[in-house]
């Protein structure tokens, strides 16, 4: 499919844009506040090519050249992350006017170019002092949240047109309170249940501090989903995969559009619904002007330990080796460089599912993240051709545009502009648009960029 044809199918008004996020892009880590992952990736052998994030992409130096990529491909909206150390050094106290500043110049360029700013308020970055006081297993840290917040909206909220509180909490949650795969490294599950409860707090929170200041965009969320499915017919399949639906899918969503918790809590769920609610419902339930989906994989689940081997770091395996449940591969699927299967026919499935559980308590859709890695590598002539890339975004943006009764999709953004720290994969996992020279911090767009910046030019035309 050509990019005009892809373009002619999209729905008048569909958002098209790409997604970063501070701590994977920024940099300038002496001029902020020490973050959870600061710590957490100086520990040998937690980042697979033992790197970190100090410098990254730099991006908090090369902010006009990385708008003026931006402004090149034409994107209609740019998602973006606020980093909490940046702003609130420490998470206490005013917020640092050279971090307020920072986004205060980068909301003006983006504005300058024509582009709409949507900004994520957490995207993982914790200050350190927060996670070396409990992090999100306690419930102070949702509150202080809520106090930078009031900062950034203050600050911000004259110009961001659309704002999502957290990022990801399932996968923060499990991994880096759980899994000890993520930042703080934690591999306790009653850690893991306290975790996901405070940051469904603290988006709550972040909804009525946001409204009280009060900010000019639309609020929301944004959570990883995936359509779940038993390996087998055997019942023990099914029940590992009913209960794996609920930890990733349910026990965030349902809080916020539903305001209960999913039905069904057996098994590894028991340990969430021990989770005392102290009468926080009514706050997590805050009315949402949209939800962020962000889709990677579907999920085929079996009973039984995951296939994993001893690393390096020997919590990461130990703690996977106690669940009780496993990820089975997809066969009949191509992989990508994180080898996730490339399945974009399961993402109307995933779609009918959101309108099969919450029906008219559904707000609006927005697909915050989508992308896949590939080992792309520049040519000797400076060009990074990305046919893969093109493929997946190309079967993936059309079918979020399926209609699904019940759901409205507002857009989709590209994850990412750049290639970045990719968490516990350090830099060997490459999701840009433009790739990034980690010597001299070269940007060179790919052949993907330039197929999205034809996509963008024939629907506006």
């Amino acid at each position: 499919m050509t990019p005009e044809e892809l373009a002619a199918m999209l729905p008048p008004g569909f958002l098209l844009g790409v997604s970063t996020s501070a701590y994977q892009i920024e940099g300038g880590a002496d001029e902020r506040g020490p973050a959870g992952w600061d710590h957490f990736a100086s520990d040998p052998g937690v980042i697979l090519d033992g790197s970190n994030a100090l410098v990254a992409a730099d991006h908090y130096h090369r902010m006009p050249e990385d708008v003026a990529l931006l402004k090149d491909l034409g994107v209609d909206a740019y998602r973006f992350s606020i980093s909490w150390p940046r702003v609130q050094p420490g998470g206490v106290g005013p917020g640092d006017p050279r971090g307020i500043d920072f986004y205060d110049r980068l909301l003006d360029e983006l504005l300058a170019a024509g582009i709409r700013p949507m900004a994520t308020l957490y995207h993982w970055d914790t200050p350190l002092e927060i996670d070396e006081a409990g992090g999100w297993t306690k419930r102070d840290t949702a509150y202080r949240f809520a106090d930078y917040v009031r900062i950034a909206g203050k600050a911000f909220g004259d110009r961001v047109a659309d704002w999502v509180t957290v990022n990801e909490p399932a996968t923060l949650a499990l991994e880096g309170y759980t899994l000890d795969v993520h930042s703080p490294g934690k591999a306790l599950w009653v850690a893991g249940a306290r975790a996901a409860h405070h940051l469904l707090l603290a988006h709550g929170l972040a909804v009525r501090a946001l409204r009280e200041v009060p900010v000019t965009g639309r609020i929301g969320i944004s959570n990883a989903h995936t359509p779940v499915f038993a390996a087998t017919s055997k019942w023990q399949d099914r029940f590992a995969a009913r209960n794996f639906d609920i930890l990733s899918n349910r026990v965030f969503a349902d809080p916020v559009l539903r305001g209960k918790r999913p039905p069904g809590l057996i098994g590894l769920g028991l340990r969430l619904a021990a989770l005392p609610h102290w009468g926080d419902t009514k706050i997590i339930r805050e009315p949402i002007d949209f939800y962020g989906v962000q889709y990677y994989f579907p999920s085929r689940v079996a009973a039984g330990p995951p296939h994993v081997k001893v690393g390096t770091h020997d919590g990461h395996s130990k703690a996977m080796l106690d669940l009780p449940l496993r990820l089975e591969p997809w066969p009949e699927y191509d992989v990508t460089g994180f080898g996730w299967p490339d399945s974009p026919d399961q993402l109307p499935v995933l779609l009918g599912q959101f309108a099969d559980r919450y029906g008219g308590r559904l707000p609006p859709l927005i697909f915050t993240e989508g992308g896949a890695s590939y080992p792309d590598r520049p040519q000797p002539d400076g060009s990074v051709d990305d046919d893969e890339r093109i493929d997946y975004l190309e079967t993936h943006i059309r079918a979020v545009t399926h209609d699904v009764p019940g759901v409205e999709v507002e857009g989709y953004f590209v994850w990412s502009l750049l290639d970045n720290f990719e968490w516990a994969a350090g830099y060997t996992q490459k999701f840009g648009l433009v790739a990034v020279d980690p010597e001299t911090q070269e940007r060179r767009p790919k052949s993907s960029f330039d197929w999205y910046r034809s996509v963008l030019a024939a629907r506006k035309r």
